[in-house]
């Protein structure tokens, strides 16, 4: 097989949650573009993004991917997205984690209510996500890959703003990553996540007074796009990476690198 051939998606079914933009929209685009047939979750609130995304991808590649309202804080809403996955496309080989959420509140001014909310999406969230894909892997019989968005936070305190609450989960997910790639070794299952740095989601777009605090402390000067992470998402759910495991990657533009 070429190189080339070993980053193609030709007859793999992915789900990706947190789809409807950002990062998640990316991914699940990435994974069309290199022939997967991809099912994109998002919460009830993000229904209008996850419509508009699906009608999107639709038009471009008919018939390859589908729309799910999934709560990630929610076995049996999880549990029905990966049966609605299979059920729709007969087998489910990559499942990324990728809903999160972050509020900009300092800790001492946090009721333990909304800490709780946090870590429940970002670390309750990855692990009914990634385990209900491995239990559909393991069934199945053939290995999988699962990907876990982390962060940058979860190695480095981020300052002006105030998210200690974030770099917490982030943290959390990202030991919870190494953890099940030690234990889903045994079957074949592939378990990495990415730490994205500073990027030009929608929702970091209108920081504009943030951008400039942020822009010097990273080496390259600049704010990163989602498009630049769509690479790494490729090769960790392909068999270029099918050695990889335990793994988690930084690409923040050098920002933790100094």
């Amino acid at each position: 097989m070429s190189i080339l051939d070993q980053f193609k998606l030709t007859g793999k079914v992915a789900v990706v949650t947190g789809a409807g933009q950002g990062i998640g929209k990316r991914v699940a685009l990435a994974y069309l573009e290199a022939g997967a047939k991809v099912v994109l979750a998002a919460r009830g609130v993000d229904n209008d993004n996850l419509a508009r995304t699906a009608a999107e991808f639709e038009a471009q590649f008919p018939g390859c991917s589908m729309a799910f309202a999934c709560d990630v804080t929610s076995q049996s809403s999880v549990d029905a997205l990966v049966d609605a996955t299979v059920e729709r496309f007969g087998r489910l080989d990559i499942g990324v984690a990728n809903a999160g959420i972050v509020t900009l509140k300092g800790l001492e001014k946090m009721d333990l209510e909304e800490f709780e909310r946090i870590q429940k999406v970002n670390v309750s969230g990855v692990f009914l996500t990634a385990q209900a894909c491995a239990r559909k892997m393991i069934d199945q019989g053939e290995g999988g890959s699962i990907i876990v968005t982390a962060s940058m936070s979860g190695s480095v305190i981020n300052t002006p703003q105030k998210i200690g609450h974030y770099c917490t989960s982030k943290a959390a997910a990202r030991q919870l990553a190494k953890a099940m790639a030690v234990e889903f070794a045994e079957y074949n299952i592939r378990v990495n996540s990415i730490s994205p740095g500073y990027i030009m989601t929608e929702l970091v777009e209108p920081l504009t007074d943030f951008h400039a605090l942020w822009e010097p402390q990273i080496p390259m000067r600049r704010l990163g796009n989602p498009e630049e992470l769509m690479g790494l998402y490729l090769y960790m759910a392909s068999d270029a990476s099918s050695y990889m495991t335990g793994s988690d990657v930084i690409i923040d533009g050098g920002f933790t690198s100094v």
